[in-house]
């Protein structure tokens, strides 16, 4: 008995060691969340302050957008990569050279005075600052016990879908007090300080310089044009009317090409690029889907609110950012509550009741008429803001709390992948079906818009009536503005069609919640 006492003993001061925390290892994963920060922070910050960097760099309408796209491509391709970088030259490594290699390109482009040089600096801190968003996520995973994540899970959480939420806001706030080249110096110190802390304080693993020998560059090639062309593809296919567009087609030939290789190289290659294997494990897989999704949750609606405010409403970027902020003030309250449910919860409840209320927040925006303002628009991003936090905490956990530690370096970056080609793949479709739809609800409009409609014909002469009584030609005045109105009203109606399908698509994933398995209580290889 008591051998079997100071056994416990011994074992329950093990346990204890095991709980409590590294002081070191607590400072640098919180430097890290902040270098993650603000690399997604820069996905979303200049959205609201393009027309300011298209003035200050004198560049055309159809060029500004690669400063948001230039970005996007390249952090796609090093995300992926990340995992498998970290092998090599170790987390500390990556991520201390990621932070300064990112904070160096801000600094530069700040300073840019062309659109090209932009362009090329916004693709350098995208592709670097990729580097710094799946170590997070890994770290999370490997060097906190099972008993801290309900903890750890809602900060990555609250850090990957408050930082693009917010960023139209900080983004409108910056160029309106003080330039647009504050977008990117606003990154400078910190990022300094999170080299520096990084650089001394992460010790998680050892880097394997001999796996460079068997390095697959043909895997990266073929990967970088396979995910560059895709992203290149959804973010402009919209805009150029798709297969109409010669660059269009030469961009999906090249990522259709890239993929066949890219694929063929992961299950051939001695040490691929990327280790595809964690697919194999089914929550990780369908945490990957729901990661897909809540990827068109977070980026389709950042991007579809202020597009309502802007083109329907007329706000500026800083009053689309004031009014965006609502969302981020949910999700920050919610995020201590989504921790502590997730350790008293069961995960597919939690996610359930997530897409549940993102469909009813959606279900509501379905509705919205011109005159939608603030009040009107507070509910459904209460509901969006809520809903992301009690979706995500169990969405990280599941895919990656279920996986063996060695495996979730590699996993973490395409668990990651999985959001941003979400974001850019519901861009694309939502930006299609906008244009089709105006169109179609455009036309129909205009069937009842007509001289053999006497109420139409009444509303134009009352008008006419009035800008008559002004000194203007009020026949011509009267058509324009009841035009004007037709397209107002075809757009309107054409967001209430999105908001819907969203809906539908979020009570899908409720369905597919049911599909998964409850990750074991400190497990880390069970959930197959």
């Amino acid at each position: 008995m008591a051998a079997t006492a100071a056994a416990g003993v011994v074992a329950a001061r093990a346990v204890g060691a095991e709980e409590r925390m590294d002081p070191r290892r607590l400072i640098a994963f919180l430097a890290m969340v902040v270098g993650m920060f603000m690399a997604i922070l820069d996905i979303q910050i200049v959205s609201a302050s393009l027309a300011e960097i298209q003035a200050g760099l004198s560049a055309g309408s159809d060029e500004i957008g690669w400063v948001q796209t230039a970005y996007l491509i390249a952090e796609v391709i090093m995300i992926p990569l990340s995992g498998t970088l970290a092998r090599i030259v170790s987390t500390r490594v990556l991520f201390s050279v990621a932070a300064a290699g990112f904070t160096a390109a801000s600094a530069l482009a700040a300073t840019a005075t062309n659109i090209e040089q932009m362009i090329v600096y916004r693709a350098i801190q995208g592709f670097i600052g990729g580097g710094m968003i799946p170590s997070v996520f890994a770290a999370a995973f490997t060097i906190f016990p099972p008993s801290k994540r309900n903890v750890v899970s809602p900060i990555i959480g609250l850090i990957a879908t408050l930082a693009p939420t917010i960023g139209p806001t900080v983004g409108g706030y910056l160029s309106h007090a003080f330039s647009w080249h504050w977008l990117f110096l606003v990154n400078v110190i910190p990022g300094i300080i999170v080299a520096s802390l990084t650089w001394t304080f992460i010790d998680f693993d050892k880097p394997e310089l001999g796996l460079m020998k068997k390095f697959d560059w043909w895997g990266l090639l073929s990967m970088a044009i396979f995910l560059g062309s895709l992203e290149y593809v959804l973010e402009e296919g919209n805009a150029n009317d798709w297969f109409n567009d010669t660059h269009i087609v030469m961009g999906a030939v090249a990522a259709a090409l890239g993929a066949l290789v890219f694929f063929h190289r992961a299950f051939a290659a001695e040490f691929p690029v990327v280790d595809l294997r964690a697919f194999a494990n089914r929550n990780f897989t369908f945490g990957s889907l729901f990661s897909f999704v809540m990827g068109i949750g977070l980026y389709g609606l950042t991007y579809l609110y202020p597009l309502y405010l802007g083109r329907i409403r007329g706000y500026d970027s800083l009053m689309i950012g004031e009014t965006m902020f609502v969302s981020g003030l949910a999700m920050f309250f919610t995020a201590p509550v989504a921790g502590f449910l997730a350790g008293r919860l069961d995960p597919r409840l939690m996610m359930g009741i997530g897409f549940a209320g993102f469909a009813a927040g959606t279900w509501m925006m379905g509705h919205l008429t011109a005159d939608w303002d603030f009040w009107e628009l507070f509910v459904p991003q209460i509901l969006r803001g809520c809903s992301l936090m009690l979706c995500m905490v169990p969405i990280n956990n599941i895919a990656l709390g279920t996986l063996p530690p060695e495996r979730v370096r590699n996993a973490s970056g395409l668990f990651n992948l999985t959001r941003n080609l979400g974001g850019a793949v519901g861009l694309a479709i939502i930006n299609t079906i906008l244009t089709a739809r105006q169109d179609f609800h455009h036309a129909r409009l205009a069937e009842h818009v007509q001289w053999g409609n006497p109420e139409a014909v009444d509303r134009l002469n009352s008008m006419a009536a009035n800008f008559d009584a002004y000194g203007l030609d009020g026949t011509t005045a009267a058509v324009k503005q009841l035009a004007a109105m037709v397209q107002q009203q075809a757009a309107i109606m054409s967001f209430g069609d999105i908001f819907l399908l969203l809906t539908a698509l979020f009570l899908v994933m409720i369905t597919g919640v049911l599909m998964i398995s409850k990750p074991q209580d400190g497990s880390t290889g069970g959930g197959h």
